[in-house]
């Protein structure tokens, strides 16, 4: 799978590749042979009206009428959709219903706690839809993450209607010999396909994804050589050079991926003052087993708190509150929750005394079930005598669809737009009265301006 539409660009030049740079090279692509390309979903959705001042549903379909060949691939947070909290379970059939209708072939569905009950509104409403349903292991190292535990999801997710299982390693902590024995477990448990998912960031990724496909796995996510490595995936030429040959030769020519790499050279230079210089192994991702991401963004937000010289102390401090907190896989939103949490603790100098919303929400059970049992004492500390629920979160969540249209008014000009508003609400009340102005030729002040810095990845 090719991730230069989605996960590439967002990984090492946060999420700012515009509609017309992926255009024209869609056609090329399209050649190439590609099982699936990655070109919607993650923080695409947001990143296109806050920044770009774009539909990311009229990217959808501009792209979708290019590819005709090749099946698109999304990747979806489960309950949380492209969003950072729960939205109600209309919301999320509704959003599937237009994703797929607008031209998704594939929808990746994850969980940051992997608890499947987040995962299967969305699930169900792909199976309904006619997409395909790839299921979502997010990977991560605890005790408590075993390779049964991994190879139960797994079965669990094909009796859910799961078309295929992701192994998605969001940290690049996946070792050759984890991924390989990984993915001998699942494959004795289940006889779908296998796609493996990682960063290059702790300089294993290659290695792992030649181990995974040795031991069974059929699909590895690449990006094209100049938007690849670093934060980024492997190399697609690397892989394909590195498999030509032998038992699992891809098939594919280096020929056709030359014009490729090509454009996205001349766009890797376009866009240099924004692409991130990470280019070489930060080793500190794999003594403190965190995303590329929340190592840097932490490090970031120290730094502007004029903190800086505790952020080794914050990283200490990281598995600690993770293990306090059940063990949650370190990816979107659980890794800003517990990294917020480690930095307040060594902050304030006091160990939980002080805790944003978002953690009191995660302890009262709004996220979902945590891999293992929070720590008792600190959750009397966090809620107190409260009990935390015990059903599914979406359960809580009223509909929001109704509401949604009132507020939203004159503005909406297509059905997509009141998820674009539910989703992002205070972003779009920005984005649609300008879409509504280009849209239909009227004059309604002055356009948004760009904020590099309200936006983090």
């Amino acid at each position: 799978m090719e991730t230069a539409f989605r996960d590439a660009h967002q990984s090492i030049m946060a999420t700012r590749l515009r509609t017309d740079d992926m255009l024209p090279i869609c056609e090329a692509m399209d050649e190439v042979g590609y099982h699936s390309i990655e070109m919607w979903g993650g923080a695409t959705f947001d990143s296109a009206m806050r920044f770009l001042n774009e539909d990311p549903w009229e990217r959808l379909r501009q792209i979708k009428k290019r590819l005709k060949k090749t099946k698109t691939q999304m990747l979806l947070r489960g309950q949380n959709i492209v969003g950072y909290r729960h939205y109600s379970d209309e919301v999320v059939r509704e959003f599937v219903k237009r994703a797929i209708g607008n031209g998704i072939d594939i929808i990746r569905v994850f969980d940051a706690l992997n608890d499947l009950r987040n995962m299967s509104i969305a699930a169900e409403a792909v199976k309904k839809e006619g997409g395909e349903l790839q299921m979502t292991i997010s990977y991560t190292i605890s005790p408590v993450h075993t390779l049964d535990l991994f190879a139960k999801q797994a079965r669990d997710m094909a009796d859910m209607g799961a078309d295929s299982i992701c192994i998605k390693d969001m940290a690049g902590l996946l070792s050759p010999v984890a991924a390989s024995a990984l993915v001998k477990a699942i494959k004795k448990k289940v006889s779908l396909p296998v796609q493996i998912h990682s960063h290059y960031t702790s300089g294993m990724a290659a290695m792992s994804y030649m181990a995974a496909l040795e031991a069974g796995a059929d699909v590895v996510d690449c990006a094209i050589s100049p938007f690849a490595m670093g934060t980024s995936q492997p190399a697609t030429e690397t892989i394909v050079a590195a498999l030509a040959g032998g038992p699992l030769d891809t098939g594919l020519s280096l020929e056709k991926l030359l014009p490729v790499a090509q454009y996205y050279q001349m766009l890797h230079d376009k866009y240099n003052d924004i692409i991130m210089g990470v280019s070489g192994v930060n080793i500190n991702i794999l003594l403190y087993q965190i995303p590329g991401g929340m190592y840097s963004n932490l490090q970031s937000q120290l730094k502007e708190g004029g903190c800086l010289e505790k952020f080794k102390e914050v990283m200490e401090e990281v598995p600690r509150v993770r293990k306090e907190m059940g063990y949650p896989p370190l990816v979107t939103p659980t890794s800003q929750i517990v990294g917020t949490q480690a930095a307040m603790n060594v902050i304030s100098g006091k160990r939980w005394k002080m805790v944003p919303n978002e953690v009191r929400q995660y302890f009262r059970g709004y996220y979902g079930k945590t891999p293992a049992p929070v720590d008792p004492e600190i959750q009397k500390l966090v809620l107190g005598d409260e009990e935390p629920i015990t059903c599914r979160p979406g359960e809580k969540i009223a509909p929001e669809i109704e509401q949604a249209k009132k507020e939203i008014g004159m503005w909406c000009t297509q059905p997509e737009d009141i998820l674009s508003y539910i989703l992002f609400p205070q972003v779009a009340k920005d984005f649609l009265p300008n879409k509504f102005a280009r849209e239909n030729l009227v004059d309604i002040g002055q356009e948004p301006q760009e904020d590099p810095e309200a936006y983090a990845v």
